[in-house]
């Protein structure tokens, strides 16, 4: 979306979205998630404190023992204070009163916060009817897109100050956005738009363009006869989508809240509101509506790089959010490798530019271990070779490959002519 507004450096310059600080804590546990969790904890430690004394005591009592055997501690100090520290943990007081009402009250506190979520989902305007058992509604999805939405969003404006407040009313920001690449249709720089995302109601993809003409008419008049309700022309009737259309490729499958858009009312789907999310392994349809919209040439960027051959496994990480980016990485990389086989001749040049080798999931923003490398890779590095990448795979041998065709002036005939002669 910023490159289609010529500003493609908002995004990778050290100053740009992927270099900020807060880009390590997106996709956070959502707070209802989080709250269970840490009263859960809580309750667990302060149910455990009798025995996990005791596991120290029976760890560290030899030690003071063999320290009186040896003279170090003559008077027995350590011993006698070993001895106090268990009689207080299995005091009446501690034991009987005051454990049991801290491990209760974390849990109340996080029921009655269940509770408040409960009501607040259910009676909330914005979010479409939910039913199910209360605790299910409640806790929802585990991890939080929005912090995702708000940020990249929040690329789109040079002050912080615009950026939370526009980014935060998505049908203002959406039409901003609109007049700016609508302004710069067919001015050096700016280019089309298409956005794709999932739409989990009518399970079929939903496609935002922006395009202009004549790829326009024939785009969207094609899709009046077969694709209705799938194609949204974001320059007229779905002028306000285009941040949602963002919100919802931005949220994670399975994982995340759906994303609520509601269509306006003059559109096909009569201002129902539906729920959207990404679909991983949407390339070939994305291609397709680029094809459609009359693209010849297409450059593929993906970060995930496939296994080419043998010897290339590494060990598996333990954490869930590896796991889940581990499953995205590879129906990307799949979706790019059939992509690149089913479509290579709706085109009459289709470029990918892919790394060999990249240790860093799709959820890693704080970086990851490269165990080929022994060292720890950070996204800054990775946007920086991806840069050098697409000079090195597309740019100079493509781009600045394409200038040797072209017909150079005849070669002068007769006598040279020195007009620089040097001085001596």
């Amino acid at each position: 979306m910023l490159g289609a507004l010529d500003a493609g450096a908002r995004m990778w310059q050290p100053s740009g979205a992927w270099h900020h600080p807060r880009i390590a804590r997106l996709y956070r546990w959502r707070l209802p998630w989080a709250v269970c969790g840490y009263a859960l904890l809580a309750a667990a430690l302060v149910l455990s404190l009798p025995l996990l004394v005791q596991v120290a005591a029976a760890v560290l009592y030899p030690i003071a023992y063999a320290a009186l055997l040896v003279g170090l501690d003559g008077e027995g100090r350590m011993a006698a204070w070993f001895l106090r520290v268990i009689e207080a943990t299995f005091s009446h007081a501690l034991f009987a009163s005051v454990i049991p009402r801290v491990a209760v009250l974390s849990l109340i506190g996080a029921l009655l916060f269940l509770a408040l979520e409960y009501g607040v989902r259910r009676i909330s305007r914005h979010r479409r009817s939910m039913r199910g058992r209360p605790w299910w509604v409640a806790l929802g999805a585990p991890l939080d897109a929005a912090a995702a939405y708000a940020h990249f969003a929040g690329a789109f404006w040079a002050t912080p100050g615009q950026a939370g407040q526009r980014a935060a009313d998505r049908a203002d920001a959406s039409q901003r956005f609109v007049e700016m690449l609508a302004d710069g249709l067919g001015q050096p720089g700016s280019a089309e738009l298409i956005v794709a995302a999932h739409d989990l109601d009518t399970r079929r993809d939903v496609v935002f363009a922006v395009l202009q003409e004549p790829w326009r008419r024939r785009f969207f008049q094609t899709a009046a006869t077969s694709r209705e309700g799938e194609v949204v022309d974001a320059l007229h009737e779905g002028r306000g989508l285009l941040m949602d259309a963002l919100a919802s490729a931005l949220t994670v499958p399975l994982v995340s809240e759906p994303h609520a858009l509601t269509f306006p009312v003059d559109s096909y789907w009569r201002g129902e509101t539906h729920v959207l999310t990404d679909r991983p392994d949407g390339l070939v349809r994305l291609l397709e509506e680029v094809s459609a919209a009359g693209a010849e040439q297409v450059v593929v960027v993906s970060a995930s790089a496939p296994v080419m051959a043998p010897h290339g496994l590494s060990s598996r990480r333990a954490d869930p959010r590896a796991w889940l980016g581990q499953n995205l990485a590879s129906q990307e990389a799949a979706a790019v490798r059939d992509a690149m086989t089913v479509l290579f001749d709706r085109f009459t040049g289709l470029y990918l530019i892919q790394p060999a080798h990249n240790p860093i999931g799709p959820l890693d923003f704080g970086g990851a271990r490269d165990d080929r490398s022994d060292r720890d890779a950070t996204l800054a590095e990775l946007v920086r070779l991806g840069y050098e990448d697409a000079y090195a795979q597309f740019i100079e041998p493509v781009v600045g490959g394409s200038a040797e065709g072209v017909e150079r002036p005849p070669e002068p005939v007769g006598p040279v002519v020195e007009t620089d002669l040097p001085l001596t």
